[in-house]
């Protein structure tokens, strides 16, 4: 697979400097607009209003969540334009401030919100097996930045020194009514830029006095390996009274402590930072586990679960709350599993099989539960027909292809109107290494010869009614699938006996909610791939005087691969190309589908 297309480390570097240098030196809306890669008519419309003084506000819509700890946050919304010009910006400062730190030889290790390659992992792994655990949280921290604190910095700090009006205009696109919002992306990026000084000063205290420091967001945490905090830090230990050399340097950095989430752990109880545990490595709290093993099970057994509120009722979850429970318990184990070895395997690398269920004897009990809720998700409580390919070009070649044809196939598109975009009825898992290791998948062909024979059993497990939709493996036609078509031939009852007979069928239906459609032989029943579903002007189509080369191997000089070839040729050009040949995949999956519809529960 050829990657030339892709963007070196340094070259990305080079894009960020050049965009930190243009952006000291703009004086013009026009300059920042072409930084951020709008146009100057867009960032005027967005900001400005004739006859309005401050227009933004107008892309504002609020509404209050409840906090964990009781009472409510307010949360102001932009809208899609706003939010985009938003997230532009804060791509742009955090480009700039790697540059920043790139030139004074920092690396940020003190701040972990919002922060690129840090997160509550990152920030909990600093405070392990600490004698003492001190936590404290900034009072109503993004209220704490108006406008003009927003616009003085950029204009003041000495690694930026923007000029005046190019500050204003930054301040206008991030503050709403004088502040920071919530619910803006720009805006804890701004935060920490801002209390970047504070981190120092706190910091450079924290380890005078023999102490860790770390910020995440409005959270806070001390850490110690001695008996007890130097009072520098805490004051009282009894009443949890903190120093005075602490609340100064967060009083003079225009900050207030809540002294209502002043916390001090000891060795002898559970100790925590950011949520996680940090007692001997960092960790998720056992209750937390033990509830989401509990919603998991619940989910497979009842095809629903529960979740509890913050004044104690109940309410129906959503399969994306427990997958993003599941999700973040996975990477706080994967993170402990890295650091316990010294030479880690290569991130979920495919385990070499020797038996049908042998994998799972190398998952633990939450990889396990974890696989199965991926199999409820993907392939028993799937929203529409789920498309199982070899590859993610053939995805991308079947997504292009229905974008292009969905006039033709109305059952298989929600199409595009004033209040929704485009989407397909057709669901392909975006399945990354890890996922593809839990459902034990990977490239090519031959994993679905396990997934074949383990999918009855496995979809055992679920007891509620029989599955939503249809699984449809959509193979190529070739000798790839060769091991799963003998498998299908000699072990399945409902499929053909002889490897002809079903390499020439049309839909195939296995059993339960599973299929196989083939692509259609070529000329001559030779064997095909989805590549020759494309016409030869398609694959004729060169990059830089390279050619299209559907080999393993090839000579990057001269070709390009399947990568660059969907990427670059059928997914940008696709308003161009004929997908015809393509009409043959998408007429059998309407049949399939209409064939699901009449199988009974």
């Amino acid at each position: 697979m050829s990657y030339f297309f892709a963007l070196t480390i340094e070259e990305c570097n080079l894009i960020h400097r050049r965009n930190y240098l243009l952006l000291k030196q703009a004086k013009t809306k026009p300059q920042l607009a072409s930084i951020l890669g709008v146009s100057a008519a867009f960032l005027t419309r967005t900001l400005y209003k004739p006859g309005v003084e401050s227009h933004v506000n107008s892309h504002y819509h609020q509404f209050d969540i409840t906090k964990k700890s009781g009472g409510v946050r307010t949360i102001s919304a932009p809208s899609d334009e706003l939010k985009d010009l938003q997230r532009k910006l804060s791509d742009l400062l955090l480009d700039c401030k790697a540059v920043i730190h790139l030139d004074n030889k920092i690396e940020c290790t003190l701040s972990h919100g919002f922060e690129r390659k840090r997160s509550i992992i990152t920030n909990a792994r600093i405070h392990r097996n600490k004698k003492n655990v001190l936590n404290l949280d900034l009072a109503d921290f993004f209220g704490s930045f108006n406008f003009g604190r927003v616009r003085g910095y950029f204009i003041a700090n000495r690694d930026w020194k923007l000029d005046p009006h190019i500050a204003t205009i930054i301040a206008q696109i991030a503050c709403y009514k004088d502040t920071l919002p919530q619910g803006s992306p720009c805006s804890p990026v701004i935060a920490n830029l801002i209390t970047n000084s504070l981190d120092i000063k706190l910091s450079k205290l924290a380890k005078r006095n023999g102490c860790s420091y770390t910020r995440y967001a409005d959270d806070i945490t001390f850490s110690t390996r001695k008996k007890a905090f130097p009072t520098a830090i805490v004051k009282d230990v009894k009443n949890i009274t903190l120093g005075s050399k602490v609340l100064g340097e967060i009083r003079r950095a225009g900050f207030a402590v809540n002294p209502k989430k002043t916390r001090l752990q000891f060795k002898d109880s559970r100790q925590e930072a950011t949520g996680l545990v940090v007692n001997k490595k960092v960790s998720v709290k056992s209750e937390y586990w033990r509830t989401t093993r509990a919603m998991a099970h619940s989910l497979f057994k009842t095809g629903k679960f529960q979740v509890a509120e913050q004044n104690g009722s109940f309410r129906d979850g959503h399969l994306s709350e427990l997958e993003g429970r599941l999700t973040f318990i996975d990477s706080v184990d994967f993170y402990n599993n890295l650091e316990n070895k010294n030479h880690p395997e290569p991130k979920f690398e495919p385990k070499v099989h020797n038996g049908l269920n042998k994998f799972r004897g190398k998952l633990n009990s939450r990889e396990i539960v974890y696989g199965r809720f991926l199999q409820y998700k993907h392939f028993f409580a799937n929203e529409y027909p789920t498309i199982l390919t070899e590859g993610k070009t053939d995805n991308v070649y079947l997504k292009s292809a229905l974008s292009r044809l969905q006039t033709t196939y109305p059952k298989l598109v929600n199409p595009k109107s004033a209040k929704a975009k485009y989407s397909p009825k057709l669901k392909f898992p975006n399945l990354n290494r890890k996922t593809m290791y839990l459902l034990d998948l990977g490239d090519g062909a031959t994993p679905f010869v396990r997934f074949v024979q383990r999918y009855a059993d496995d979809l055992k497990y679920y007891e509620c009614k029989k599955a939503k939709n249809p699984v449809i493996l959509v193979l190529d036609n070739d000798t790839g699938p060769k091991e799963l078509l003998n498998h299908l031939a000699k072990k399945v009852k409902s499929c053909p006996d002889d490897i002809a007979t079903l390499k020439s069928s049309g839909f195939i239906h296995l059993f339960h909610n599973l299929y196989l459609i083939l692509t259609p032989l070529n000329a001559g029943g030779k064997d095909s791939a989805m590549e020759d579903l494309f016409d030869a002007a398609t694959l004729g189509k060169t990059i830089n005087g390279k050619t299209f080369s559907t080999a393993n191997h090839f000579d990057d000089t001269k070709h390009f691969g399947k990568h660059v070839f969907s990427t670059k040729i059928v997914r940008s050009g696709k308003s161009s190309i004929n997908f015809d040949k393509f009409k043959y995949i998408f007429d059998e999956i309407v049949k399939v589908k209409i064939h699901f519809s009449k199988i009974k529960n």
